[in-house]
């Protein structure tokens, strides 16, 4: 099925857990004794100690969201294009969430929102060979029937706050594995000028100027492009253009 680097021909393992502390380092564990099929993915109804960018961590409720990891070995993609997979992951949440609500979006650089609010985060590992990536672990966690986020996060969604019901969180993995490895595919195939257009129209306040927040403080622009290796350039309404690598912007959320 998959059409990267998975030797065996194997179709991808689906494996489901109840309880793990986060899915991305049980599916590091595993992948440390043995090569699982290309696709495989790492489902769990609780991550008692789920991961986010950059150390935050992920609250969810246990038996709620959807909370899994995907493993791929994207070994013809070089590293200095491993922002390609981040635009991929995020495309699948958006297109996914599409067959149920309107007005989803992808938040640079590859957070999922609802309108203004943050319905799914990723944390995506990715390990070298060379100038190329061997490996690429896809973290997600998507909020489904939460109702009550009592965390830190200043604007959790969930799909079943917006429509009012409970979701099937097996269904939705489903869709999104299939949208996925489509789009994977497409990326294998050299299609990287289709999935950067994609992602550019998709993106969170994609047009119009916004506030934003730097070392510097406050201040408004707009988004003019994302770079191919994923930095976002900002340009301010005198027509300064600013440069940011992940983390070293915030978007202020009115």
């Amino acid at each position: 099925m998959m059409g990267g680097n998975n030797e065996s021909g194997k179709s991808p393992m689906i494996i489901h857990l109840e309880q793990t502390d986060s899915t991305n380092s049980h599916l590091r564990r595993m992948l440390s004794e043995e090569k699982l099929p290309e696709g495989s993915v790492l489902w769990a109804d609780f991550q008692c100690s789920g991961r986010g960018q950059v150390g935050n961590t992920w609250e969810s409720e246990a038996g709620k969201n959807l909370t899994f990891s995907l493993v791929i070995y994207p070994t013809s993609v070089l590293a200095n294009h491993q922002f390609l997979l981040s635009q991929i992951a995020a495309l699948s949440i958006k297109e996914t969430l599409d067959a149920y609500v309107e007005d989803i979006s992808v938040k640079w650089p590859n957070d999922i929102y609802w309108k203004d609010r943050k319905i799914c985060g990723m944390l995506i590992e990715n390990d070298l060979i060379g100038k190329y990536i061997g490996c690429s672990i896809i973290g997600i966690g998507l909020n489904v029937n939460q109702r009550v986020f009592r965390g830190g996060a200043p604007n959790p969604v969930s799909l079943g706050q917006i429509k009012n019901a409970d979701f099937d969180c097996e269904e939705i993995l489903s869709r999104f594995l299939e949208i996925f490895y489509s789009r994977y595919m497409q990326l294998l195939q050299g299609e990287e000028e289709s999935i950067q257009s994609d992602y550019c129209y998709s993106l969170y306040r994609k047009e119009g100027c916004f506030p934003y927040h730097d070392d510097f403080g406050n201040f408004n622009a707009t988004i003019l492009r994302i770079e191919p290796d994923g930095h976002l350039i900002l340009e301010l309404p005198n027509g300064e253009q600013r440069r940011y690598a992940f983390k070293e912007v915030e978007f202020v959320l009115e």
